[in-house]
């Protein structure tokens, strides 16, 4: 096999989106759209924009919810993609426009957290109460990374094996965002030796 060396704008190969809530100043949700998150433990690692009004609410108020719509959200997803919570809008998102009712402009209802303020996104069917225990600057500048503390997982009932804590993979269909492309998962391939759910 041949490759070719190439200089990709995004590297983007494709994660999980995630929909973070966090607090504004004045007491009302944010809502964001991400695909830069992964998981060690109990703990969520997120890239964020420096700039965004998600990382200066985290910076302010330490809580969040992390929820992954399943892939057929992709159009909510979507609609939130070019809205911002930052008065005024930052100068480098000039395609962006100034939104303060998120849920509401994706189409998405608010529940109550158990043990955060901010809301979670009922339609998500994967919720993850969190706090940020540590922000710093991004390597490559402009992003700040995020480390948050899982402090309570709520699940669709319809994607948990019946009797465990599990989440069952084959139920669980997240929406996969890849070179700025919205996907879902296509038929499980196999299992780690380390999975309590093989089929």
């Amino acid at each position: 096999m041949t490759h070719v060396t190439i200089t990709p704008k995004i590297l983007y190969v494709g994660t999980p989106v995630a929909l973070l809530s966090t607090r504004n100043a004045d007491g009302t949700d944010n809502l964001a759209p991400m695909s830069s998150a992964w998981a060690l433990g109990q703990v969520f690692v997120l890239g964020l924009g420096a700039e965004g009004q998600t990382a200066r609410n985290l910076a302010e108020r330490p809580e969040l919810v992390i929820n992954f719509p399943a892939a057929g959200q992709w159009e909510a997803v979507e609609r939130l993609a070019s809205l911002t919570g930052r008065n005024p809008v930052p100068a480098h998102k000039p395609a962006f426009r100034f939104e303060p009712a998120k849920f509401a402009a994706a189409g998405l209802r608010a529940d109550p957290s158990e043990l955060v303020g901010p809301a979670r996104v009922a339609e998500c069917p994967l919720q993850l109460e969190a706090s940020a225990v540590r922000l710093g600057p991004g390597a490559a500048g402009g992003f700040v990374v995020v480390e948050a503390e899982i402090l309570r997982v709520h699940a669709d009932p319809s994607i948990v094996v019946p009797g465990t804590q599990h989440v069952d993979p084959a139920a669980w269909q997240p929406l996969v965002y890849s070179f700025r492309h919205y996907f879902g998962l296509g038929d499980e391939l196999g299992h780690s030796f380390r999975s309590e759910t093989p089929r």
